[in-house]
């Protein structure tokens, strides 16, 4: 500690009266974050022994503050002894922030505004700060280049499929690696890459988001690092909160550069999983092979970001041992008996339950769960053909009289019951947030509409269970 009380002295003319040791086990870097105090004087030494790592994020920090980017001021240094002093940010990072102002998948209006002063800041990195900044002191390498890809999914492939013991065909998971490579490097990459731009990396400070840790920075493309903010796995973002980022983001992007849009998302999906390897590759080093269980609490949130994306994204190219790999991560019994991180949100299971016409395609999930249930009730008695009926709906007492007169109303409503609640029962067993539940009918007004309201019932007051009711078809009618 001398090297830091030293260059606390230099600085603020005071010797530190209080020296506290932050992170402890919990980073994974292995670099050691003390803060010296003396009165109101405060500052972070860090201690680390990788010369030319410590020299990229020196250099990095003095070129960002001059563009009048949110990073610490450097206070002094010492790179012969592995240490320098930087300004003091608090302690509130925007995960932190995150995880205390939301429920479930409901986030306090005030994290969404720091999302966008983040996704709004990060073009002035990549472009503004990215176009004069001399890459000649990145480290390990100058560009997320062939090399830089290579050690990305290798790191994943033996620390996390090999470890998690995930069957695959090596040569044949190597051609897809290749395939995705190249796919890669075809993206633009004339660009500042941050590398690690994660919501643990931004801290709140004075109202304002600011940025450290891109120590790893080097030139690359733009999709990298926006895949890595909102795939970020504990932070567990919403897709539609994802996507209203995404946009944001593209609004501040086309500030700096004529942006064309279609090109940059043909290549966004493929970025975000490698950036979703790399992070496995780390929880799996670190949480397998070094055997720090806190790692692997965030592997079943990636899970579920590796979910949501075989159902909703459409690579260009196709990578059909890399997708199995992924559906048996998803299958594996050793994965699925890992613990997600307790944050200070609701543990819940939400069940979302709709109504609908199979006139019109089935609700779509985007919990990434792959949609759940979808019973078909047309082969029940349909009051819709009545004509007492027809301006009613299955919320109304005359259908609903209607429906529990028929007998086969009742085998159906047994039969699904006892499906969903044995998959309620599981979901909670297992620690999963979202289960999806979907009638569909002929014109989505009355069989639908009741046995939605009939399951709902059944469901609301159950311990640990929420349940939210949608009926498509009456939304448009407006009732």
């Amino acid at each position: 500690m001398d090297v830091l009380q030293k260059l606390f002295e230099e600085h603020f003319h005071e010797t530190p009266d209080l020296l506290q040791p932050l992170q402890g086990e919990l980073g994974g870097s292995g670099r050691k974050i003390i803060r010296l105090s003396r009165g109101n004087q405060s500052a972070i030494g860090i201690l680390y022994g990788v010369r030319e790592e410590n020299a990229a994020f020196l250099a990095f920090s003095r070129h960002f503050r001059r563009h009048g980017l949110h990073v610490p001021e450097i206070f002094g240094e010492d790179l012969d002894r592995g240490a320098y002093l930087e300004e003091d940010l608090g302690d509130t990072t925007l995960f932190d922030f995150l995880s205390q102002n939301r429920s479930g998948d409901s986030i306090a209006p005030a994290v969404v505004d720091y999302y966008r002063k983040v996704v709004s800041e990060l073009p002035r990195f990549q472009i503004e700060a990215g176009r004069d900044l001399d890459y000649s002191v990145c480290y390990p390498r100058g560009s997320f280049d062939r090399q830089s890809i290579n050690w990305d999914l290798n790191y994943f492939k033996y620390y996390f499929l090999r470890l998690a013991a995930i069957p695959f065909s090596e040569q044949a998971l190597e051609d897809d690696f290749d395939r995705l490579t190249n796919f890669l490097l075809e993206a633009p990459d004339d660009f500042f890459l941050y590398r690690d731009f994660q919501s643990r990396n931004v801290m709140l400070h004075h109202g304002q988001p600011f940025f450290v840790d891109y120590q790893g920075g080097r030139k690359g493309a733009l999709q990298y690092d926006i895949a890595s903010l909102l795939f970020d796995a504990k932070a567990d973002l919403p897709p539609s909160l994802r996507q209203q980022l995404l946009d944001a983001y593209l609004v501040a992007l086309s500030k700096h550069i004529k942006l064309d849009r279609e090109a940059f998302l043909r290549y966004y999906d493929a970025f975000v999983y490698v950036r979703i390897m790399q992070a496995l590759g780390a929880y799996g080093f670190r949480g397998f092979y070094e055997r720090k269980p806190h790692f692997l609490q965030s592997v079943p949130y990636a899970l579920k970001n590796i979910r949501w994306l075989l159902h909703n994204a459409n690579l260009p190219i196709k990578l059909p041992t890399l997708m199995s790999a992924f559906q048996n991560m998803l299958a594996s019994e050793k994965l699925q008996r890992l613990s997600p991180a307790t944050q200070p949100q609701t543990q819940n299971l939400s069940v979302r339950i709709f109504s609908f016409s199979f006139h019109h395609d089935p609700p779509k999930d985007d919990t990434g769960n792959g949609g759940g249930f979808i019973f078909d009730a047309r082969g029940l008695p349909n009051p819709g053909r009545e004509e007492r009926f027809k301006q009613l709906t299955g919320k109304d007492a005359p259908v609903i009289d209607y429906l529990n007169q028929q007998e086969g109303v009742h085998q159906y409503l047994a039969n699904t019951l006892a499906l969903v609640e044995a998959s309620v029962a599981s979901y909670q067993q297992r620690g999963f947030k979202n289960l999806m539940v979907s009638f569909g009918c002929t014109g989505g007004q009355h069989r639908s509409v009741f046995l939605a309201e009939h399951l709902a019932k059944r469901l609301r007051g159950q311990a640990g269970v929420e349940v939210a009711v949608r009926h498509l078809e009456l939304e448009k009618m407006g009732r």
